[in-house]
């Protein structure tokens, strides 16, 4: 996950103000099992906490929703929501005590222990890959083999735009790009759609937003969903340090219920994803908005049902990574990740583990 695709550039960093009106927005946002309480009694039963997220990305839209709906508020939390600019930058937010918790790519939490700096995984945030090919309506796309001798409009390199599909045309279709005609057209944001309608490519390959908006402003279709080959993955996670999680065991837990209960409400109430969307992104348009959020919750895994790390999910992003080239080496789940907190949420909001 190493995008900054349209969400991240339309929103940018949070400054202090920002960052005050998300903490007004959870303050009022539905914690109606505190408002019988007078005001100077809440903030005193809360614990401070901060998050610091990679870019500002639908993919951690369970957090968005925990903190929308006053979750995180009525566990306990008063919790504010940094955006670091770049998938790796939590992690320093991290080491400096800035913040508590990171939510970005899974990897990052282990370049982090491997370099000396000890994290621990928490929460799968993303559990499936966002990412389609989208073409023009004649252009038949049914396997990875389709590809071959294809000019595909993505991001730039180190994106996941180019290196998943790599990824997965080597290791699941068994050949490698460049050699069976495979040409990466490497573009800046927003532009992909158009070289597919111009005619400069015959596919792009994008996330939502931006795969929602060739759809439904450039007369594309979606022709292909890479989480169907990828399957279940730790694809983006909350991480903390080691230490913090020894240390803070009673605020981790309140922190991951409010997501396994944002994940259930994503679940249960048609509407949700796009409700959330709408006030997080709105310079996205409704009707990207309402196909995006389609795209999110029918695509199987990306919004994960419960905030488990399961050993499928951590080895299914390292061996991912390790072969798009952004992990030094892997390290074992036992190691990494402290499954405790998420089963027991997902036990008290009966959840399917």
């Amino acid at each position: 996950m190493r995008d900054v695709t349209l969400d991240d550039l339309s929103t940018g960093p949070k400054t202090a103000g920002s960052a005050l009106t998300r903490r007004s927005v959870l303050a009022g946002a539905g914690a109606l099992a505190l408002s019988q309480f007078p005001a100077p009694a809440i903030a005193q039963a809360r614990t401070k906490v901060v998050i610091s997220e990679a870019i500002r990305i639908a993919l951690y839209t369970p957090v968005y929703a925990a903190i929308r709906k006053g979750l995180f508020a009525k566990h306990g939390l008063d919790v504010d929501l940094t955006t670091a600019g770049g998938i790796a930058l939590p992690v320093p937010v991290l080491l400096s005590q800035r913040a508590q918790f990171a939510c970005t790519g899974t990897g990052m939490s282990v370049n982090a222990t491997v370099e000396g700096g000890k994290m621990m995984c928490i929460a799968k945030i993303a559990g499936g890959i966002s990412l389609f090919a989208i073409a023009k309506p004649d252009l038949k796309i049914s396997s990875l083999a389709d590809l071959k001798g294809k000019t595909i409009a993505t991001l730039r390199f180190p994106s996941n735009t180019i290196s998943t599909p790599t990824y997965l045309m080597r290791s699941v279709g068994g050949f490698d790009p460049k050699e069976s005609g495979v040409n990466f057209l490497e573009l800046p944001p927003g532009a992909q759609a158009a070289a597919v309608k111009d005619g400069r490519a015959d596919l792009a390959i994008a996330f939502d937003w931006d795969a929602s908006i060739g759809v439904t402003q450039f007369g594309l279709k979606t022709a292909f969903s890479f989480a169907d080959i990828l399957g279940p993955i730790a694809f983006s996670s909350i991480f903390c340090t080691a230490d913090y999680v020894k240390s803070n065991g009673e605020t981790v837990q309140r922190f991951v219920n409010a997501l396994a209960e944002a994940m259930k409400l994503l679940h249960s109430e048609p509407g949700l994803h796009a409700e959330i969307s709408a006030q997080e992104f709105p310079q996205v348009s409704p009707d990207v908005i309402k196909l995006g959020a389609k795209n999110f919750m029918e695509t199987k895994n990306v919004v994960p049902r419960n905030p488990v790390i399961t050993k499928v999910d951590w080895d299914a992003i390292m061996k991912h990574e390790l072969g798009a080239g952004s992990l030094r080496q892997t390290l074992p789940h036992e190691q990494m990740v402290n499954t405790s907190f998420a089963e027991k949420a997902a036990k008290e909001f009966g959840l399917p583990v």
